[in-house]
């Protein structure tokens, strides 16, 4: 794995990408606390708030699972579809928040898009890591 390959620059961008999604999320709750009138450390009060407060929570939850999955998957699958699946990750993360914030129901998709990339990753970096290990096995 080079870091001038182009799917590892891929991979480092949508890592950047999504650092700026939590980052985002935290600015969500900010913004929707001040248009709400809801200040911290209260967690409960108007509905958008404690939406904003969910999509954050929830988020930071998903990429403490994605940000790994991801860089093992680039690692040691290596090509194209990790990066890839990484995007599908983030998209979902945004089609989630835009979900939540209309309507907690409409949740959903986005969760169900980010939850499958993440498996999509994981059976990667599980592939990959045997066959490396396989790999080093036989030599």
């Amino acid at each position: 794995m080079l870091l001038a390959a182009p799917a590892t620059i891929l991979t480092a961008a949508v890592t950047v990408l999504a650092a700026l999604i939590c980052l985002g999320t935290a600015i969500l709750v900010a913004r929707t606390r001040a248009a709400h009138k809801v200040a911290a450390p209260a967690m409960t009060g108007a509905l958008p708030v404690e939406c904003a407060l969910r999509v954050q929570g929830n988020t930071l939850e998903q990429v403490v699972v994605f940000l790994p999955l991801l860089w093992m998957a680039a690692i040691y699958f290596q090509g194209w579809i990790p990066p890839v699946l990484g995007l599908v990750w983030c998209l979902g993360r945004i089609i989630y928040a835009i979900g939540y914030m209309s309507a907690p129901n409409r949740r959903a998709p986005g969760f169900i898009l980010s939850v499958l990339s993440s498996i999509a990753l994981a059976i990667l970096a599980i592939v990959g890591i045997a066959g490396a290990w396989g790999a080093m096995a036989a030599s």
